[in-house]
């Protein structure tokens, strides 16, 4: 048996709980809260980690890592470089999902909506939460664009380190801002013996309306 063999082997049988409509909260966001409450508490790695979809003009899909910075009943928050690959599929297309993928609690949340530009106010207050050397990082990425090698990366750094020296408040790069995803469509999903998963829907008809709907979905 070769090794790509073994990995079609690979399975695990999901028994760590169930999900029920007696376990739903009214609305999504609260939900959101009580399982985020339960990674943090489990101790998983960066819990706040989720997977970012987007699709280019072309209709191109692309997924990379990020991580969320807040979410209420507007939606879920994440910042990044606007003129990197993702925020430019953004601002053509701002539709996206967005995946949590909690493996050692055998769940997953994955969210469909809308990315929409935060406020400045808000992209500055969170900015000037960061370590100063996130922000000077973000004066010396070009992100999702080609660099020559590491040397040039930590070059730039050095060179954004000088520019900014002696000055407390380094200010927010003009490219440089955040989004909160608007949601239409919510789901969680447990983990179940014989793959037959627990999944729940929230959905309303878009993300200015504030009836939500639930639904089991088959697994």
């Amino acid at each position: 048996m070769s090794a790509h063999d073994d990995v079609a082997a690979m399975r695990e049988e999901y028994s760590a709980g169930g999900l029920d409509s007696s376990d739903l909260a009214d609305d999504p966001v609260t939900m959101f809260g009580r399982w985020f409450d339960q990674a943090r508490a489990a101790g998983l790695h960066e819990p706040n980690a989720m997977v970012l979809a987007t699709a280019s003009d072309a209709g191109r899909p692309a997924a990379r890592t990020v991580l969320l910075k807040g979410y209420d009943e507007r939606g879920f928050r994440f910042f990044t470089n606007t003129a990197s690959a993702k925020g430019e599929h953004l601002a053509g297309n701002p539709a996206c999902s967005l995946l949590f993928p909690w493996h050692p609690l055998e769940r997953q949340v994955r969210v469909e909506g809308v990315a929409e530009p935060l406020p400045r106010e808000e992209v500055q207050a969170y900015f000037d939460s960061r370590p100063r050397g996130s922000r000077l990082g973000a004066w010396a990425s070009d992100q999702s664009r080609p660099v020559a090698d590491r040397a040039a990366l930590e070059a730039a750094w050095a060179a954004a380190e000088a520019r900014f020296a002696g000055v407390e408040d380094v200010p927010v790069p003009p490219h440089w801002g955040g989004y909160v995803v608007r949601a239409w469509r919510v789901e969680y999903w447990q983990g179940r013996p014989n793959r037959l998963h627990d999944r729940f829907l929230y959905e309303r008809d878009h993300v200015d309306a504030t009836t939500w709907r639930t639904v089991r979905l088959a697994p």
